[in-house]
């Protein structure tokens, strides 16, 4: 049974550490163990009735802390529980009320970014994506020191600040060109891709209309020559060589020459000469064009063919077949990369300046350099068997050695990246170029100088008219593929190639006229005797 003093005790312990803390601090200041003259000692005869007095004294102050914390906690609860029905009769009357609240609060956002949109445009020239490439409805970039913003939103076409309008080649067709055109609207081409994606723009008519370029020519305001190489680190890495004794025991198994395309009979026409390459030598072909071969199943996307499993396939073979679908200078894909990135020597035919990209001059085989496919067969059948003859082509890349100056060059100074994230784009770099220029042209007119008129040029984009290959000898080749029968694709492009020259023609006469026209105004000129 616990005493008097150990239930004092006990209540104190009980009570908010802050009330003790009170209480100890009162108690100290009284003093109370502390003895002085004339206070009764524990020896005094009226010490026990005293002691006994003190203690009902704590007791009935540790009642009252308890009784002062209980009223505490009962007030708080009782404020909570009011919040707690308010916050119910507010929402369940007040519901509308909130809803117009949001509605309101929706529509000042968008004021706010119309306003924002606003201020990003004011006092910057406007760059406006007539080929909503970007997708971008704007944006405000920033090219070095100059700023221009960047938007696919044709209602800026009239807008005081909108300089420069840019298209993207593929895309770029006579439904809805920006006509009339201002004097002070410069046009500008992106066009990387085929010049058989859109034909009308290689010829002078169409190409001069155009004050800034971005193509695959060297000679374009800015080159894409190289935009389908990472860099020299890719050129010179050995990740993916295969020994050549090992081609040599895989030769066994696979021809000396690999084919895979999927685009059947383009422009360049590529697949006959391959059909006919194939009566004079073994080439497997893995892709939809004269295929005799399969991929496995993970790897028949043509997404996949930069994929890692597909390169080992390829790096295995000694040749492989680099066509391009095009003939034009500098038009230069991954057809002819890839090959020199895996350590297999390209077998190439595309662009007829070629020998000014190669790494090294005993790189890649040319075609153009032999007069039909059966003198090719026999050269590569030649370096098949001489692995001395073969290595002079690989040298380089065991070496790590590029001797072309003017590869290494374009390389080091163009102004964006090949899956890189650490630079721009090529898409990021034309627009800063349009950007800039556009700026150089603000700065020499504050100075009341004239300014300056860019222009595209045929070399830009220099492509010769489609030609086929006439070959008779694969009809003795039994085995070999036949080829198409009548009028086929391959023969299109000839013709389509001649049209163009007419549409393009028909298109400047249009645009020089400077009036908006209709697709039957345009037809009826192509086709005017």
């Amino acid at each position: 049974m616990e005493t008097k003093s150990q239930q004092d005790r006990q209540c104190v312990k009980s009570a908010p550490r802050w009330l003790v803390h009170m209480r100890s601090s009162w108690a100290v200041g009284r003093r109370e163990d502390t003895w002085w003259p004339g206070r009764p000692s524990a020896s005094h005869p009226r010490q026990g009735s005293m002691v006994h007095v003190q203690r009902r004294k704590l007791l009935a102050s540790c009642l009252c802390i308890t009784a002062i914390v209980f009223l505490l906690v009962t007030l708080q609860v009782v404020v909570e529980l009011g919040k707690f029905e308010r916050k119910m009769f507010k929402n369940s009357h007040l519901q509308d009320g909130h809803e117009k609240v949001e509605e309101e609060s929706k529509h000042l956002s968008v004021l706010l970014k119309n306003r924002k949109k606003t201020l990003e445009v004011d006092g910057h020239p406007i760059m406006l994506w007539w080929s909503p490439l970007t997708g971008e409805p704007g944006r405000l970039g920033q090219c070095g020191a100059d700023a221009c913003f960047f938007t696919i939103n044709r209602t800026y076409l009239h807008h005081p600040m909108t300089k420069a309008l840019l298209f993207y080649g593929t895309d770029f067709n006579i439904d809805s060109l920006p006509l009339p055109r201002k004097a002070h609207h410069d046009w500008a081409l992106f066009h990387e891709e085929s010049p058989k994606n859109n034909y009308k723009l290689i010829h002078k008519p169409v190409l001069t209309l155009f004050n800034y370029t971005a193509t695959f020519s060297r000679h374009s305001h800015l080159p894409l020559t190289t935009q389908y190489l990472e860099g020299v680190d890719a050129l010179k890495s050995l990740r993916y060589v295969v020994p050549l004794h090992s081609k040599n025991n895989l030769r066994k198994r696979l021809a000396p020459l690999v084919y895979v395309q999927s685009d059947c009979d383009p422009p360049s026409d590529r697949d006959s000469y391959v059909r006919e390459l194939m009566t004079y030598i073994e080439v497997d072909s893995y892709g939809e064009c004269l295929r005799n071969k399969d991929l496995p199943q993970q790897l028949k996307n043509p997404a996949s063919m930069d994929a890692d499993d597909f390169y080992r396939i390829m790096a295995q073979y000694k040749f492989i077949l680099a066509f391009e679908n095009a003939v034009c200078d500098d038009y230069i894909t991954e057809k002819f990369w890839r090959p020199l990135k895996l350590g297999v020597v390209p077998v190439y035919y595309g662009s007829p300046s070629i020998m000014d990209w190669l790494p090294s001059n005993r790189s890649a085989i040319l075609v153009s350099e032999f007069t039909h496919p059966r003198q090719l067969a026999n050269y590569i059948k030649q370096l098949d068997y001489d692995d001395r003859l073969y290595e002079a082509y690989i040298e380089w890349k065991l070496k790590g050695e590029i001797s072309n100056q003017r590869l290494l060059t374009a390389l080091r100074e163009r102004k964006w990246g090949v899956q890189d994230i650490n630079q721009d784009n090529y898409i990021d770099a034309f627009e800063c170029m349009v950007c800039n220029k556009v700026w150089e042209n603000i700065r020499l007119q504050e100075k009341g100088l004239p300014p300056k008129r860019w222009k595209a040029e045929v070399t830009h984009l220099s492509c010769p008219a489609p030609a086929m290959f006439a070959f008779s000898s694969a009809s003795h080749c039994p085995h070999c593929p036949r080829a198409p029968q009548g009028n086929s694709l391959r023969e299109m492009w000839v013709a389509s190639f001649q049209q163009s020259r007419k549409e393009a023609q028909a298109l400047r006469w249009l645009v020089d006229r400077n009036q908006n026209f209709s697709s039957q105004e345009f037809w009826a000129l192509v086709f005017k005797d």
